[in-house]
C-alpha cells in the first residue's frame, strides 16, 4: 500500500516540519510534491490525474486562494480526495467553529500545528499518521462505491434501453414528462390506465430513474396471489408461526425495502388486505405473521389498475382512505387508438427485437400495411401491436404486406371452436376426467377471447382472480 500525499504549504519551516512528522512511515506514505499556493495546487491535480489520495494544506497561503474557497475547487477535480487542515491557533474563530464549517465545506480533518519551538513534528506522529492512513481507507471505500455505482448506472441504462418508453406524439411526451417530474418524489403514484398500455412500464422507469434506483424494484400481481396466502406473500411470516412454516419468509414488502414495491392490479386486492396494506402506507411498519413487534420498512408504493377504481370506492368494493393513500400522484396511459401516430416507430421497434431474436433481417413494412395497422381500433393496445409484430416476423420474413396484416389481425379476433375441439364429434367416449379438463380448458380460452384482460374474465366466471389464476395454472393455459 502506498499513500500518495500533496503538501500545500509556504512556510519552508513547516513543510520540513511535515516530511518529518511522516518520515518513520517513509514504507507506506510517501510525499509526492509540494506547492506554496492554490493555484500551483490545482495545476498539479489537473496535469497529474489521481497523483495523490490524501492532500496536507495549511490554511492560511500565499495568494488568493486559499481556505474553503481552495478546498471546494480541490473537490471540483476529484471529490475523493481527502483533505487535512493544519494551521495556526491566530485564526480569530473558535476552533470548533472553524473546524466544523472546513468540515461541511469538505474537508477530512482540522487540527492547529505544534508551536514554533517543536521543531521536530508539525503535529503528534502517531495520530499525524494514523490519520492519513484513515483519510486514504476512506476514500478508498469511496472509490469502491463508485465504481460499483457505476456497474449499477450502466445496467440501469441497459434496463432502461432494453424496456423504452417509445413515441413522439403529445401524450407520449406528457407521459414522460410526468415520469421526470414524478421520478425524484417520495409520494406514492397510482398509475391507470387500459390493459396493455404499458402500466408496469411506466413503474419501472420511475423506480430506475428515482433516487432508489441502486434498490430493489419488487413487481407484485394482486391478482394473482390466493386469497389466503396474501398476508404472508406480502408481509412474510417467522418460523413456527403456523404448521408447515418450518422456516421463515421475508415478505414482498421487506423485499423491496428501501426501493419501490409495484402492486399491479391493485383493485383485486381483497378489503381484509387492503387494510393491512392502508397501515403500511400510514406507519411505515409491518406485522409479520408470528412476529410480536413490528418491523419497519421504507419503501415507495406504485399501485396499477385498469378498472374504474373511483366507482369500486363508490360500491364499497375498494376502502376510500386506501385510495387517497394511495393517488397521491396520478398517472394515465393513453390506450394506442389515442397516438396512432406512434404506430410506426412502435412496429419498427418491435420488428427488429423479434427479428433479432429470430437472427433474421427486419422485414420490409408496405404502406397500405403501416395505413392499415394505422386505422386498427387496438382494443388491447401497445401489447397487441407486439403479439402483431411477432406473428409478423413468422409469416412474412422478407415484406409485410396488406393482406399478411388482415391474416394475423383476423386470427386475433377470432375464437375457439364453439364445439370445444371437436369433443362432442368424437366418435371417442372419453373418461369423464378427461372430458371435464377438456371442456373446463377449451371454456376457459373461449371467456379469455371474449375479455380484455383475465381480471375481466374471472369477474365474467364469478372466480377470484386468485382462483382463476391457478385454475388455468393447473389448465397449462398461461
Amino acid at each position: 500500500m502506498e499513500i500518495k500525499v500533496l503538501v500545500i504549504e509556504d512556510e519552508e519551516y513547516d513543510v520540513q516540519r511535515i516530511l518529518r512528522t511522516v518520515e518513520p512511515f517513509r514504507d507506506t506514505i510517501t510525499v509526492e510534491t509540494v506547492v506554496s499556493n492554490g493555484k500551483d495546487a490545482l495545476e498539479f491535480l489537473r496535469e497529474r490525474n489521481h497523483a495523490c489520495d490524501v492532500i496536507i494544506m495549511d490554511y492560511q497561503i500565499s495568494g488568493g486562494l486559499y481556505g474553503e474557497a481552495l478546498i471546494r475547487e480541490i473537490h471540483a477535480i476529484d471529490p475523493t480526495l481527502k483533505i487535512i487542515i493544519i494551521t495556526k491557533r491566530t485564526i480569530n474563530k473558535s476552533n470548533i467553529q472553524f473546524a466544523n464549517e472546513l468540515i461541511q465545506t469538505g474537508a477530512y480533518w482540522f487540527g492547529t500545528k505544534y508551536p514554533a519551538d517543536i521543531e521536530d513534528y508539525i503535529y503528534q506522529p502517531t495520530d499525524f499518521n494514523l490519520l492519513i492512513l484513515n483519510a486514504y481507507n476512506q476514500r478508498q471505500s469511496e472509490l469502491r462505491l463508485r465504481r460499483s455505482q457505476g456497474k449499477f448506472d450502466r445496467k440501469i441504462v441497459t434496463i432502461l434501453q432494453d424496456r423504452p418508453l417509445l413515441g413522439q406524439s403529445s401524450v407520449m411526451i406528457d407521459l414522460r414528462e410526468a415520469i421526470a417530474r414524478y421520478a425524484h418524489a417520495s409520494a406514492n403514484v397510482l398509475i391507470t390506465g387500459e390493459s396493455g398500455t404499458g402500466k408496469e412500464l411506466v413503474a419501472l422507469h420511475l423506480h430506475y430513474n428515482s433516487p432508489r434506483k441502486y434498490e430493489n424494484f419488487v413487481p407484485v400481481n394482486c391478482a394473482a396471489i390466493p386469497k389466503d396466502l396474501i398476508e404472508s406473500e406480502l408481509f412474510g411470516f417467522v418460523r413456527g408461526s403456523f404448521t408447515g412454516a418450518r422456516d421463515g419468509k421475508k415478505g414482498l414488502f421487506e423485499q423491496a425495502n428501501g426501493g419501490t414495491i409495484f402492486l399491479d392490479e391493485i383493485c383485486e386486492l381483497p378489503l381484509p388486505a387492503q387494510a393491512k396494506l392502508l397501515r403500511v402506507l400510514e406507519t411505515g411498519e409491518i406485522d409479520k405473521i408470528g412476529r410480536n413487534k413490528s418491523y419497519r420498512v421504507s419503501l415507495r408504493v406504485l399501485a396499477a389498475t385498469n378498472r374504474n377504481i373511483r366507482k369500486r370506492v363508490a360500491k364499497g368494493q375498494f376502502r376510500e382512505d386506501l385510495f387517497y393513500r394511495l393517488n397521491i400522484l396520478q398517472i394515465k396511459t393513453p390506450p394506442l387508438r389515442e397516438h396512432r401516430e406512434d404506430i410506426p416507430e412502435l412496429l419498427t421497434y418491435f420488428l427488429h427485437h423479434f427479428a433479432g431474436e429470430e437472427n433474421r433481417i427486419p422485414p420490409r413494412v408496405g404502406q397500405s400495411a403501416l395505413d392499415l395497422l394505422s386505422t386498427h381500433d387496438w382494443p388491447g393496445n401497445v401489447r397487441q401491436l407486439k403479439n402483431i409484430a411477432q406473428r409478423l416476423i413468422i409469416i412474412a420474413p422478407d415484406t409485410i404486406r396488406e393482406e399478411d396484416v388482415r391474416r394475423v389481425l383476423t386470427l386475433t379476433k377470432s375464437t375457439p371452436d364453439p364445439d370445444f375441439g371437436g369433443l362432442l364429434k368424437s366418435a371417442e367416449i372419453l373418461p369423464w376426467k378427461e372430458a371435464d379438463r377438456k371442456f373446463r380448458r377449451a371454456y376457459f380460452r373461449y371467456v379469455r377471447s371474449q375479455c380484455r384482460t383475465d381480471a375481466e374474465a374471472a369477474q365474467k366466471l364469478n372466480l377470484a382472480p386468485s382462483n382463476f389464476h391457478r385454475m388455468c395454472k393447473d389448465l397449462s393455459l398461461k
